[in-house]
């Protein structure tokens, strides 16, 4: 920053609303944005501590070397701006819009006769383009309700008045079959078929109410005239519009015209989706994918996306229902946050789609990159339990005896949030007496640490004990008492309610029984307790077998202790060999053992 005076440039943008851009040494443009006020919003970027920017936004303000700016009259000008800009120069840092597939459109071509088919290519030659269409199913259906509906030409002959007075051209096999009323042999008139256009236009902007309305006024008139065929041939039609219109209705009619946005988003992407409504029905969806690029907010996104999503789809509605309050403030916009009704099972629709792209696409991505999954796990768990930085690794402890006798505890180790089982330790207490769950913590989080700092390892980023505050302050007074209380954050969970306890705060956190923070915490904790009442038994079984073994004739305490540190375990002692057993006791020791197992396991005669 030493080659650029920000505060010298700061002085030249006013309190307006606008749009700025950044440009680096060589003159490249390398960012766009839209303010309500140009030199607060500017000033933002250099004013904040550095620190609280993400990556790419420290990289960015590092490289401005000149502002420029364009002054507008309101916000609503400034936000139009700014997306004809960053659609035209495409600057680096800014978020990318643009779909990753060509949707469909259905085109009515501009022609005499016109053709109505379906096309990926939008091309400017005067025809009218209705779509994009987010579902391939959705126009196909309006295709086929449009083919079953009105009887129009398929072919590409040149059909004007003076090639079909000519007499160029004859039917083909559509018109035998009636698909077709022969315009080419002037079999029909063109301003008959214009008029099956102007009803499938109307179908196409949504407004299919007002077709019935007219095809029900045909129904009555010819009845009136008794000109039952056409009767006939219009009830036939009311029949396949009506039928079309009450599976494509999903709200009330009431809501006749409006746009529905909603976004679900991480650290990394965001995912806006759109709903276009007209009389009741939904006639255009779609959801895109946002690469974020400088930590933008949601509405930022929401907003940027909103207008993509009006231009392309050719929006004139003034309502549009939003998820939340926005920034953005236009006298011509009405911007609805729906708290109960309609609009809100609207909204509703709109989340349930968006959030379904979202761990689509997200599950795609973290099969292909499994780290992804890591990274998006831990950064979840720094957001949920308040970290300074990434849990990469956490450690959790877990106390087991019975009846005070054989205390042990445990310590499970998970590293980029997988278990990190060659890391596991085991603790026999030496300093407790009796059942004493607190201090056995205390011993525990003490040796731990101490072992760690004496051989300068690398302190975990999260520690977590197994108990309520009791044992948390045990924990914590071991961590003061070592000096790195400030260095680690130590959490406790309570397993009753899950309540997670921080020190010296007496209300726990509770986190959602779905959020992936807490299944790894409570994974944490399942194993740690496992791994812990696995070591407690085998203890345990090894002190009342030695017991049991000294009251053994000829087996004494000392031989007692070789037989276990020799085979390790009971069930290896009950299993070994004669010769096995010589290695360690002498012959007659050897006999005496094995008579007794013989007659452990031989059930009392009655």
């Amino acid at each position: 920053m030493s080659n650029f005076d920000h505060k010298a440039a700061l002085t030249a943008i006013p309190h307006k609303p606008g749009v700025y851009q950044y440009w680096d040494a060589e003159g490249k443009l390398m960012y766009i944005g839209k303010a309500k006020d140009l030199r607060n919003r500017v000033g933002s970027y250099f004013n904040q501590d550095r620190h609280q920017f993400n990556g790419k936004t420290k990289v960015l303000v590092s490289r401005i070397r000149k502002i420029t700016f364009t002054i507008v009259d309101t916000e609503i000008d400034a936000w139009l701006l700014e997306n004809s800009l960053i659609k035209k120069h495409q600057p680096k840092f800014n978020i990318n819009l643009k779909d990753d597939k060509t949707y469909p459109w259905i085109i009515v071509k501009k022609e005499n006769f016109p053709r109505i088919y379906w096309t990926r290519k939008v091309i400017k030659d005067g025809s009218t383009y209705f779509g994009p269409y987010g579902s391939i199913g959705m126009m196909h259906t309006i295709l086929d309700l449009i083919k079953e509906t009105y009887t129009l030409r398929t072919c590409n002959l040149p059909l004007n008045q003076k090639n079909i007075a000519e007499g160029k051209f004859k039917v083909c096999l559509e018109y035998q079959i009636g698909n077709c009323k022969g315009p080419c042999q002037n079999y029909q008139s063109e301003e008959d078929y214009d008029r099956n256009i102007a009803e499938i236009k109307e179908i196409l902007n949504g407004k299919i109410g007002n077709v019935i309305r007219e095809v029900k006024s045909i129904i009555k008139t010819a009845s009136e005239e008794l000109n039952f065929e056409l009767a006939h041939a219009y009830s036939r039609k009311l029949q396949v519009l009506e039928k079309y219109q009450s599976k494509s209705t999903v709200v009330n009619s009431a809501i006749t015209n409006v746009d529905v946005v909603s976004i679900a988003s991480d650290e990394r992407y965001a995912f806006v989706n759109y709903l276009k409504v007209m009389n009741g029905t939904i006639i255009q969806t779609q959801t895109i994918e946002v690469k974020k690029q400088l930590d933008e907010s949601d509405d930022e996104i929401l907003t940027l996306a909103m207008l993509e999503f009006r231009t392309k789809f050719n929006s004139t509605s003034k309502e549009i229902i939003v998820p939340f309050e926005l920034s953005l403030e236009d006298e011509n916009l009405k911007f609805t946050v729906p708290k109960l009704g309609e609009k809100k099972k609207l909204l509703e629709l709109s989340q349930k789609n968006v959030l379904f792209f979202k761990k689509e696409k997200l599950n795609q991505y973290e099969k292909l990159n499994p780290d992804l999954r890591t990274d998006r796990i831990l950064t979840t768990m720094q957001k949920d339990l308040r970290l300074t930085q990434l849990p990469k690794h956490i450690e959790c402890f877990d106390n087991s005896n019975f009846q005070g006798k054989y205390p042990v505890s445990a310590i499970v180790v998970f590293k980029d949030a997988k278990p990190s089982k060659k890391d596991y330790r085991h603790f026999n207490v030496k300093t407790v007496e009796g059942p004493n769950d607190f201090a056995t913590m205390e011993e525990a989080v003490f040796r731990r640490y101490r072992r760690m700092l004496d051989e300068d390892q690398p302190l975990p980023q999260l520690i977590i004990i197994d108990g309520g505050k009791g044992q948390l302050s045990s924990a914590v007074k071991s961590l003061k008492l070592l000096g790195i209380q400030n260095k680690v954050t130590v959490i406790g969970i309570a397993k009753r309610l899950e309540e997670l306890f921080y020190p010296g705060d007496s209300y726990p956190l509770y986190l959602d029984k779905k959020s992936e923070t807490l299944k790894v915490i409570q994974q944490l904790r399942d194993e740690a307790h496992r791994f812990g009442i696995t070591f407690h038994r085998k203890k345990r079984d090894q002190g009342t077998l030695k017991t049991e073994l000294e009251q053994i004739e000829g087996i004494g305490k000392s031989s007692a202790d070789k037989l276990l540190k020799h085979f390790k375990s009971v069930k290896k002692i009950k299993e070994a060999t004669e010769k096995e057993l010589a290695e360690v006791l002498n012959k007659k020791q050897v006999l005496t053992l094995l008579q007794y197992f013989k007659e452990e396991e031989t059930p009392n005669n009655p």
